[in-house]
């Protein structure tokens, strides 16, 4: 006779990311446009989440999906994005001058609201 077994437990679940919605904001010296335009359309590429952005001489708005375990996560990745793909993207040495992070459910709510609206033109590299 066998001894009896246990039930066989299985690993735990892999820890899955949720998504987060970044609307990350640089600016700082005026830059051409046709520079800018290319960089961020190389930065879009580069990372898999893009969304939209608009830009200006001297600024731009990046919105994108993000997914990460929780706020703190996707914030320090959204802060380090625009400094990881400078050199690769050719982007200006511009600054971050805002952050917004919020979980999925919370952009969806602010949409169904009437609070937030999506993006004029959704999609791509777009001028303000």
């Amino acid at each position: 006779m066998r001894p009896a077994t246990g039930p066989v437990e299985s690993p735990p679940p892999a820890e899955q990311g949720r998504l987060w919605h970044v609307v990350l904001s640089v600016a700082g010296e005026v830059t051409p446009l046709g520079e800018l335009r290319s960089g961020l359309e190389r930065l879009a590429h580069d990372h898999s989440f893009f969304l939209t952005a608009r830009y200006a001489a001297d600024h731009a708005e990046i919105r994108y999906w993000e997914q990460a375990r929780d706020l703190h996560d996707a914030a320090a990745m959204a802060l380090r994005l625009w400094g990881e793909h400078k050199a690769s993207a050719k982007l200006p040495p511009w600054e971050i001058v805002g952050l917004e992070v919020v979980d999925r459910a919370t952009y969806h709510q602010r949409l169904a609201e009437g609070f937030a609206d999506p993006p004029p033109q959704l999609g791509g590299v777009h001028p303000y």
